[in-house]
């Protein structure tokens, strides 16, 4: 019986079409459990946790009443109904899972679904700092797709990430001793993009990449292009051109 060989050109194709398959296999179920994870339940609206200070879920809808639980930035809850106090602070009944719920602030949540929410969410983000700012920009994004304010916090999204990566080189710079690095054997680059003062900003979707002649890290620039990519016509074009432009400088 003949020996049968694939010819050059198509294992190389077999091989990356392999590679692909398996990066998917690798990727998709991580999406899927973050979906799962941040998905509301059923029985109403969705709403997300955008002020962690506000956002303690009661068994009433008063500040007095019994706390059951602080609910995380992000986290996704459904909204089953609303009652004001007499004091002007509304609350909404919310559903965290198919089983839980209670009493939180209305402010603490922002309702995509709302006319002006994106409005509000905007001015808070605008009005946050640091880690904070960042976090709530990344809220905004995910809840708010079609928003007209979003090529604004596109644009604000990615100036947030760059002063971070400002912050951080100087982090990096102290924490990072040479000696150890050179000692290591490592790349020093693999030192600086390992550093764990990157961690949770990667787990909100901000990436950096790395001087390495000036140990400065920069922030990949992803909400500018999405700008250039999907509001060309946006007031904050022009902005995003030159804010890539200097990274590619």
């Amino acid at each position: 019986m003949p020996h049968f060989q694939l010819k050059p050109q198509l294992k190389l194709k077999l091989r990356h079409k392999l590679a692909l398959l398996l990066s998917l296999l690798l990727i998709f179920p991580a999406a899927s459990q973050g979906q799962r994870r941040r998905r509301a339940p059923a029985g109403g609206r969705a709403a997300l946790v955008v002020d962690e200070r506000l956002s303690a879920l009661r068994d009433a809808p008063r500040l007095e009443a019994n706390l059951l639980r602080r609910l995380g930035r992000g986290r996704a809850v459904t909204v089953a109904g609303a009652r004001e106090t007499r004091d002007g602070v509304t609350f909404l009944k919310v559903l965290v899972t198919s089983r839980t719920g209670g009493w939180v602030q209305a402010d603490a949540l922002v309702r995509p679904w709302v006319a002006g929410e994106d409005a509000r969410l905007l001015r808070l983000v605008r009005g946050s700092e640091d880690f904070d700012r960042l976090a709530r920009a990344r809220v905004f994004l995910e809840a708010f797709p079609r928003s007209p304010l979003r090529p604004a916090m596109l644009l604000d999204f990615g100036d947030a990430a760059e002063e971070a990566a400002g912050r951080l080189s100087r982090e990096a710079a102290r924490r990072l001793d040479a000696r150890e690095m050179e000692a290591g054997g490592a790349p020093h680059a693999s030192y600086y993009l390992n550093y764990n003062g990157l961690d949770r900003l990667n787990r909100i979707g901000v990436k950096f990449v790395f001087d390495g002649a000036a140990k400065q890290f920069h922030y990949e620039g992803a909400a500018w292009r999405e700008i250039l990519a999907r509001h060309p016509r946006s007031p904050e074009a022009a902005e995003a051109r030159r804010r890539l432009d200097a990274l590619h400088e």
